[in-house]
């Protein structure tokens, strides 16, 4: 068993594609429109679904926003130099908000990224 994917609910579905294939570099792996059901999925990621996890982008039609709520943590990133990340997402108009540094109380250095819907991404720097 392996974990496939994670989803996340979405109010503007191309401005959130736009995030995580632009600023974040992922690849639109598949998009379906199901009218009768009144809700797109779009699926991206950074390599193929058969071999790499991947995010469920959900679009309800007609529903703008939601509510976060307490329970939800962050999605991580791994990635080889948080700094040089942060300053390419920052360029391509992210949102940081958590500069990156080291992890409180540790020496891990991370970052975190918001995206258009208010979902926290933490970026890890790995080797």
């Amino acid at each position: 068993m392996r974990i496939l994917h994670t989803m996340l609910r979405v109010g503007n579905l191309p401005k959130s594609v736009e995030f995580y294939t632009q600023i974040l570099g992922m690849k639109l792996l598949r998009q379906q429109d199901y009218p009768e059901g009144k809700f797109t999925l779009a699926f991206v990621g950074y390599g193929d679904e058969a071999d790499n996890t991947v995010i469920e982008l959900t679009y309800n039609y007609g529903v703008e926003s939601y509510d976060l709520g307490k329970g939800y943590g962050h999605i991580a990133l791994g990635c080889e130099d948080v700094y040089a990340t942060c300053a390419k997402i920052r360029a391509a108009g992210g949102k940081i908000v958590r500069e990156p540094g080291p992890m409180l109380h540790g020496t891990t250095i991370l970052a975190f990224v918001e995206d258009p819907d208010g979902y926290r991404i933490e970026l890890l720097g790995v080797k």
